[in-house]
């Protein structure tokens, strides 16, 4: 199961590393020699300062409201297909018992 950190966290760590960007040739290098100092992931640090960059505007990509939305949608799309099946094998089951070539 992947660590969770809290926000504040990964906040101040990706505020950090890109204020200290600049010091090397590019993000990976950044989050591998930062997260020890952070005390987080390298590979979870290189993910959240693309994010960051991606939704300031400053790398092409989906914003994490538009990752967001996504998942949200998805999550709802998964829903009302299942309650099409429920409803679904309902009106399969009260078709028999209306059905008075069954009775």
């Amino acid at each position: 199961m992947p660590k969770q950190y809290p926000l504040e966290v990964r906040e101040r760590a990706v505020r950090m590393t890109l204020d200290r960007l600049g010091e090397y040739d590019s993000v990976s290098k950044a989050a591998r020699a930062l997260a020890p100092k952070l005390n987080v992931g390298a590979e979870s640090l290189r993910r959240w300062v693309l994010q960051a960059q991606t939704d300031a505007g400053d790398k092409p990509g989906a914003s994490s409201a538009e990752l967001d939305e996504v998942k949200a949608l998805k999550r709802e799309v998964r829903d009302l297909k299942e309650a099409n099946e429920i409803l679904r094998a309902a009106s399969i089951f009260f078709a028999r018992e209306l059905d008075p070539r069954h009775r």
